[in-house]
């Protein structure tokens, strides 16, 4: 919980009255600690990113000794792969479902996995509406991997996952990260990509994994020629 009320606001480019407003509303996440309000910037860039808010690129700072470049969310989807008719009729089962799908070394633990991503679901729904949820652990070094992946899961049947829309969820996009700087850079990278139009018609058409990535690859085109 390092972040002030001042601070959430410069990251989310809203006033400190807006971010009073949002904490007596009870729908941010913030603590209270020593009489103030404290945000911790994971959580902060989860919430954002659910609502489909711009942040500041500082929100994605990380004072990490790890220097490697950040993954392309395109590579972190063809690593962790596309799948269609996943099963499951609730969202323990689904997550069930979607650990055993999961491009993992083989010492992961699955089962450990399915527990950890139940417990984030626990603490917020990830279900970010239309249809749409980005499960993923709460602390990625849990898991001790080397490399960001995202997984995309179609399901059988649209599940409830609690979504803030009400509506049920009809595939994942799963989130696995080696450190904290990847995990908030793809999280970041996902919201900018479910507002284009066309990768998110391609999604909601349950296009062939080759329509998908080409989508994606030119919505992170995009966004890259629309960056100052």
């Amino acid at each position: 919980m390092n972040l002030s009320v001042k601070d959430a606001a410069r990251l989310l480019s809203v006033s400190e009255k807006t971010i009073y407003r949002w904490i007596k509303q009870d729908v941010v996440p913030a603590y209270r600690v020593h009489e103030q309000y404290r945000f911790n910037r994971a959580e902060l860039l989860e919430w954002a990113t659910s609502r489909r808010m711009g942040v500041a690129a500082e929100l994605l700072d990380e004072p990490e000794s790890d220097a490697a470049p950040l993954p392309l969310l395109s590579e972190a989807l063809e690593a962790g792969g596309i799948f269609y008719r996943v099963e499951g009729d609730n969202r323990e089962r689904v997550l069930a479902e979607v650990a055993q799908h999961l491009r993992l070394p083989e010492e992961v633990d699955r089962a450990h996995l399915q527990q950890v991503l139940l417990a984030r679901e626990r603490i917020a729904s990830t279900g970010i509406g239309e249809g749409i949820a980005i499960p993923h652990p709460r602390n990625p070094a849990l898991l001790h991997l080397t490399r960001s992946t995202v997984t995309l899961c179609f399901l059988e049947q649209p599940v409830d996952f609690e979504a803030l829309d009400g509506l049920p969820v009809r595939f994942l996009l799963t989130v696995i990260a080696p450190t904290l700087r990847s995990h908030l850079h793809l999280l970041s990278q996902l919201g900018f990509a479910l507002k284009n139009s066309q990768f998110k018609k391609i999604l909601t058409e349950e296009g062939s994994r080759e329509e998908i990535l080409a989508a994606l690859r030119q919505a992170e085109t995009e966004l890259e020629a629309s960056r100052p």
